[in-house]
């Protein structure tokens, strides 16, 4: 499964602002983390709070393009049968927020 990303390093926490939507109308997933963007460590921890939020293991998501950008695409390693319901489940909640 692949989802869109966008990162925002050296924030004051970090954090999921939800689903967004960019200027040519595509959702992506928006978050802020406050590891600076040197070496992976944005990435890392990006990749770490989707992990616990989603409650997958992080070896199951990879950044597939866009490693030194903000906008990133992710690759979520499963079975989507079963990753689908909970993803959905996070992003209804998410949109509540």
């Amino acid at each position: 499964m692949r989802v869109a990303l966008r990162v925002q390093p050296r924030a004051g926490r970090n954090e999921i602002d939800g689903l967004v939507q960019r200027p040519d109308g595509a959702g992506v997933v928006k978050l802020r983390v406050t590891a600076a963007p040197e070496d992976g460590k944005a990435n890392a921890a990006a990749i770490a709070l989707l992990a616990k939020a989603w409650n997958l293991a992080k070896r199951d998501i990879e950044i597939v393009a866009g490693a030194s950008s903000r906008n990133k695409t992710l690759h979520i390693a499963g079975d989507a049968a079963v990753l689908m319901p909970r993803l959905q489940a996070w992003l209804a909640a998410a949109v509540r927020l």
